[in-house]
């Protein structure tokens, strides 16, 4: 397609996949200029980092992996990878030292998550050696051996939810186990009542035979190897990440947008979208911080926003089958307080070297039942560059709820109170160690596969009418995604624009089978 003259291309919000649209846009069309709002008055969307009086908090953890060669390239493109050498010269030194000539580096961090269950540590995924069965003692890993044979001799035809996927590939007593309670806690719902696809999406084909498989090829593979391409998403053992954290990737990403002449506009909210036809032509938008309202005029239309707020802000009113399907979409809300600790109660008893000999977690899976803390971080483990003093023991407890319901009424102090105190009671820390805290929440971090998820073609069907409309990104499509794959459908919506591409099968089909993300040639 040849475009003669500019044109105006209006993104929805300044997250991984509306900064990759802009940044595509302009490297491959100079015609066609990105205007970008976005309601909050940060970069990086739920990829952003909070700087915490010089601490950083990375909300959710990123881990700049992918197996698209596309992507892997794309980020390095903006920022090299130091070399190894200067990475350990930082760990064996216990200091922020300047061992990188330049601030815009990826680091190559070993992955570690674990699972803490039983007040004892469990390999994530759950793996088939020594330490799982000795802590699971002999009749807990019977009646796991037992009810793993069962159902791979009588499977469950038809998968009607997520707790018929996980059953199917783990077994039962697995699932009952390491899966069922934490889930729950991400969702707030039992595991019968979520869609089999957040498993497709997320878990893909993971299984215990890939994890044995796994086991056992890691015996013949050389330690230092950043290949791994055929590698389940779930078993790598290394990833990129920026030395700031992912929200410094999205800042230099923003610096390049502006520098090639897009425009970000931050606290602007897109309240209204007007149609023509089978067209969008203009955006209404409010300055939060004035109160202001202006129309902007555009020839094509990127949204990340959230499909249920998309829908509501169309004009003229789509049909009320639609809007009764985008209403009753559900998201599930996120709040993190980072704790700055002397020191963890929990010592590292693993053979892997961390500085001040803090255990080697990227994050860790809290599994007990009697806690409502979800995940917990160790800022440190990501890059030491997250935490101002490396002495200290920067930490994030997450934890998943929905607005308005008992955890998020809390105030910001009763929150902090109620958090130490559980990490306290699973003797994780001392009360007495922590030096600071703080406390962020995120609304509509994670889209739901239930409420009416279920009749989410509908409004597929109603938004794709509009060519030049792109739903892209997590909350802009209603997908759980990774950050790669919400680059990813911008990517395509873009290439669709300059190949005069019509259809948006293509943007919906990244992430959608589980063998995609695998197997697209890039």
């Amino acid at each position: 397609m040849s475009i003669q003259s500019e044109k105006t291309v209006i993104i929805i919000g300044a997250g991984p996949a509306g900064l990759t649209a802009a940044f595509e846009l302009l490297k491959n069309d100079k015609n066609l200029k990105p205007i970008i709002f976005e309601t909050s008055d940060c970069l990086g969307g739920l990829a952003k980092t909070v700087n915490y009086r010089g601490n950083r908090m990375d909300m959710g953890g990123h881990r700049f992996f992918s197996k698209s060669d596309r992507i892997m390239q794309w980020w390095q493109n903006i920022m090299p990878i130091q070399s190894l050498d200067k990475e350990q010269k930082i760990i064996d030194s216990f200091l922020e030292a300047d061992y990188t000539e330049t601030d815009k580096v990826m680091l190559i961090r070993e992955r570690l998550s674990r699972i803490f269950f039983l007040k004892k540590f469990f390999d994530y995924p759950v793996a088939l050696n020594t330490n799982t069965i000795y802590n699971l003692g002999p009749l807990r890993m019977f009646k796991i051996v037992a009810s793993y044979l069962i159902i791979k001799f009588f499977p469950i035809k038809k998968e009607k939810s997520l707790e018929d996927f996980f059953i199917n590939r783990f077994g039962k007593e697995l699932y009952l186990t390491f899966f069922k309670d934490y889930t729950e806690k991400l969702w707030g719902v039992p595991c019968a009542e979520i869609s089999p696809e957040w498993g497709a999406q997320r878990i893909k084909e993971l299984s215990i035979s890939k994890v044995v498989l796994h086991y056992f090829k890691q015996i013949f593979l050389r330690k230092n190897s950043f290949s791994q391409k055929n590698v389940e998403t779930s078993l790598i053992q290394k990833f990129l990440y920026p030395k700031f954290g992912p929200g410094q990737m999205w800042e230099e990403v923003a610096s390049i947008i502006k520098d090639r002449g897009g425009e970000i506009y931050l606290n602007h909210e897109v309240i209204g979208l007007k149609s023509w036809k089978n067209k969008i032509i203009e955006v209404e938008v409010k300055n939060i911080n004035t109160g202001e309202i202006k129309k902007w005029v555009g020839d094509y239309f990127f949204s990340t926003m959230p499909v249920r707020e998309l829908v509501q802000a169309l004009n003229p009113v789509p049909p009320t089958e639609v809007l009764n399907v985008a209403q009753d979409l559900l998201y599930r809300d996120f709040i993190t307080v980072g704790l700055l600790l002397e020191e963890l109660k929990i010592k590292n008893k693993t053979n892997l070297k961390t500085a001040n000999n803090l255990i080697p977690d990227n994050w860790i899976y809290i599994q007990e039942p009697d806690v409502k803390i979800g995940r917990l971080q160790i800022f440190n483990n990501w890059s030491p560059y997250l935490v101002k003093d490396q002495k200290t023991v920067w930490m994030g407890l997450e934890y998943f709820c929905n607005e308005g319901d008992e955890l998020w009424r809390k105030s910001d102090s009763d929150f902090i109170d109620f958090a130490i105190d559980e990490l306290a009671q699973i003797n994780i820390i001392e009360k007495c160690k922590v030096l600071d805290s703080t406390i962020v929440r995120v609304k509509k971090a994670y889209p739901a596969l239930f409420g009416s998820y279920d009749q989410f073609s509908i409004i597929r069907t109603f938004v794709d009418q509009f060519e030049n409309l792109f739903l892209i990104g997590r909350n802009g499509m209603h997908k759980y995604n990774n950050q790669d794959h919400s680059m990813l459908t911008a990517i395509v919506a873009v290439e669709n624009i300059i190949n005069n591409i019509k259809s948006k099968d293509n943007i919906w089909a990244v992430n959608a089978e589980q063998d995609y993300h695998e197997s697209a040639k890039s």
